[in-house]
C-alpha cells in the first residue's frame, strides 16, 4: 500500500540521518563562506585572505572573520602578519588574533612556526572541531574559511557540521587544476552546499617592461569549466608579482595597494560573492 511505502521511506530517512551530524551554527556568525580548491598551489589561501579583506573594505559596517582550516599547512598567520597564542576567555574559548580589522584563527597560532603537524585523521578532526566551536568570534557578518586543498575529511566535516552560505572554488586555467576544481565543486553539491562561483586565478601574466600578456597556464579554462557546471565566474585574478610579495610580507594587496588592478579584482569578486549570498539572518 502507499501508506506502507511511505512509512518505509520515512524509516530509511531516519536511519540515514543518524549517520550525519546535526548542523549547528557558529555562535555570533551570521554567514559562512568557504574558499576551496581541489588542488594545492593554485593560490587559494591568497585568494581567501584578500576576499576577507575585500568584504570588509567594500562595506565598513560589516564585521569579517577568517578561519584557517588547513591544519597541515596553515598560512594565514604569515599572510595576515600575526603571531602569538590566542588568549582564553572566562568561558575557556579562544579569542581570535586581529589585524587589518579581520579576526583570525589558525592552527598556526597554536604550534611553533616551523613545527610540522604529524597527525592522523582523528586528531585533525578534533582540531577542526576546536577551531569551529571553541573560538569566541564575537559578532561577525561573514566568516571566511580557508579550506585545505582536496575533498577529504576536513571538507566533509566542515560542510556537514555548520551551515554554509556558499562556497567559492579557486583554480588556475590549466587542465590538471581544472580536473580537481571540478571534483571540489561536485563535492559541495553532494553535501548540499551552494557553490557561489569560480575564481580564475593566475589568469594572465603581463610583462612589467613591454606589457605583453602571456597566458602561462592557458586561457579561459576556468570559464569553460564554469559553463560545463552551470556556474558563474566571480572574477579573474592576474599572475602578478605584487600579489605574491604583499602576502609574503604580511601586507595583502587589498590593504597595501588598494588602487592596483589586483586589489580591484578582489574587491569586485567580494561584491559578486555578497550579491549571490542568501539574505543574512537579522
Amino acid at each position: 500500500s502507499s501508506s506502507g511505502d511511505e512509512a518505509l521511506r520515512d524509516k530509511r530517512a531516519r536511519i540515514l540521518s543518524r549517520g550525519l551530524p546535526k548542523q549547528k551554527p557558529i555562535e555570533g556568525v551570521k554567514q559562512v563562506v568557504v574558499v576551496a580548491s581541489g588542488k594545492g598551489g593554485v593560490g587559494k589561501s591568497t585568494t581567501a585572505v584578500n576576499i576577507a579583506l575585500a568584504l570588509a573594505a567594500n562595506d565598513s559596517t560589516k564585521e569579517v572573520g577568517l578561519l584557517d582550516a588547513d591544519i597541515y599547512g596553515p598560512s594565514i598567520p604569515k599572510m595576515m602578519n600575526l603571531k602569538g597564542n590566542p588568549e582564553l576567555t572566562s568561558k575557556k574559548l579562544m579569542r581570535p588574533l586581529k589585524n587589518y580589522g579581520i579576526a583570525c584563527m589558525s592552527m598556526g597560532f597554536l604550534i611553533e612556526e616551523t613545527a610540522p603537524v604529524v597527525w592522523r585523521g582523528l586528531m585533525v578532526m578534533s582540531a577542526v572541531e576546536k577551531l569551529l566551536r571553541q573560538v569566541d568570534w564575537g559578532q561577525l557578518d561573514y566568516l571566511v574559511i580557508d579550506m585545505p586543498p582536496g575533498t577529504g575529511d576536513v571538507q566533509l566535516s566542515v560542510s556537514q557540521n555548520i551551515p554554509i552560505a556558499g562556497a567559492v572554488i579557486v583554480s588556475t586555467p590549466q587542465d590538471v587544476a581544472l580536473l580537481d576544481a571540478r571534483k571540489g565543486a561536485e563535492m559541495f553539491r553532494k553535501v548540499h552546499v551552494p557553490v557561489l562561483g569560480l575564481v580564475q586565478n593566475m589568469s594572465v601574466f603581463q610583462c612589467p617592461k613591454c606589457k605583453h600578456q602571456t597566458h602561462i597556464f592557458g586561457a579561459d579554462g576556468v570559464r569553460d569549466l564554469a559553463k560545463t557546471l552551470g556556474l558563474d565566474i566571480l572574477g579573474d585574478i592576474p599572475l602578478h608579482v605584487n600579489i605574491r610579495e604583499t602576502c609574503d610580507s604580511g601586507q595583502p594587496v587589498v590593504i597595501s595597494q588598494p588602487q592596483s588592478d589586483a586589489a580591484k579584482a578582489y574587491l569586485k569578486i567580494a561584491m559578486e560573492i555578497v550579491r549571490r549570498l542568501p539574505v543574512a539572518p537579522a
